[in-house]
């Protein structure tokens, strides 16, 4: 009689234990495809553990270049959510896009979220000279970055309203880490001595600038391909880091800094990493590092270089 006992309570257990698996198996969780690094992350901080998110640009590779593989044409096709910035280096996302007519699924565009900052763009050197573009780094502001967590939000709670409390939730959390970045900036830029960063790079921080009062000069227009300054340039470089008593100059992750070090053998200037977060390292991103882990370095060095 306690044998069968037993195995009635063992049968009713693992019935149970069934029911509850296939619960958790009809609860399928969202799938997410993102271009880019500033989309990933800010995809995965509102959606936590209810949706599976592909990033489609791997980290360390050039996000300016990038062109789909059929395979990523396919992701996009089959996902819940496609989220882009709408930039320049999403120019192929347009036609895409409307190639799934009504199949298309849904998509965010982070561009709507925001306001753009109309530049003179010389996009890998071959543009016509004049032609406005807007610049695509609106994530470096942090002010902007928040709109984008909350767009992202707002996509999710329309896919899956059972969860907005959830999704919110998370939203909330991370604009929070967002502010207190913003007013550590704000803390570094009051109190410190000079406005001016010098970058041996491109200059993907329009955004950032703007936002904090900085005035810069840079290598490379945010965009180009150079890798390379030429002689004039970086003699101008030289001669404004001497001139504005530059202690820092820097240069951009993913950045091979062979300008910055011919600067600082000639000026003494220290050179440091500013994180621009269009892409991260591979050892970044296997290591878990976030936006805002990535912005809390760039704290460090603004702090450094305006002192």
């Amino acid at each position: 009689m306690h044998n069968v006992k037993t195995c009635i309570c063992i049968a009713l257990i693992l019935a149970l234990t069934a029911c509850g698996l296939g619960g958790a198996v009809a609860e399928e969780k969202l799938s997410i495809v993102c271009t880019s690094f500033p989309c990933y992350d800010f995809a995965r901080a509102v959606a936590g553990d209810r949706a599976e998110i592909q990033l489609l640009i791997k980290p360390g590779a050039e996000v300016h270049s990038f062109e789909p593989a059929p395979s990523d044409i396919m992701s996009v096709a089959d996902c819940d959510l496609f989220v882009y910035v709408g930039g320049e280096s999403d120019a192929w996302v347009g036609d895409i896009l409307s190639s799934f007519g009504d199949e298309a699924p849904d998509a965010l565009r982070f561009f709507d979220c925001v306001e753009g900052i109309e530049t003179e763009h010389d996009h890998d050197g071959d543009a016509d000279h004049g032609e406005i573009e807007y610049d695509e780094h609106i994530w470096t502001s942090p002010k902007n970055a928040c709109a984008m967590v909350w767009a992202v939000a707002d996509a999710l709670c329309a896919i899956d309203p059972a969860n907005e409390a959830y999704y919110r939730g998370n939203a909330e959390s991370y604009v929070s880490e967002i502010k207190a970045l913003d007013a550590q900036f704000r803390d570094v830029v009051a109190s410190g001595v000079r406005r001016e960063v010098i970058f041996a790079d491109r200059f993907p921080l329009l955004y950032f600038a703007q936002e904090y009062g900085l005035e810069w000069c840079a290598a490379f227009p945010s965009c180009s391909s150079e890798s390379e300054a030429s002689a004039k340039t970086i003699a101008m470089l030289i001669d404004k880091v001497d001139t504005d008593e530059i202690p820092v100059i820097y240069v951009l992750e993913l950045s091979n800094g062979r300008t910055a070090q011919a600067i600082a053998a000639e000026t003494g200037a220290q050179v440091r990493t500013f994180y621009s977060i269009q892409n991260v390292a591979e050892s970044d991103f296997s290591a878990g590092e976030t936006y805002v882990s990535l912005m809390q370095r760039n704290v460090a060095a603004l702090q450094e270089g305006l002192n």
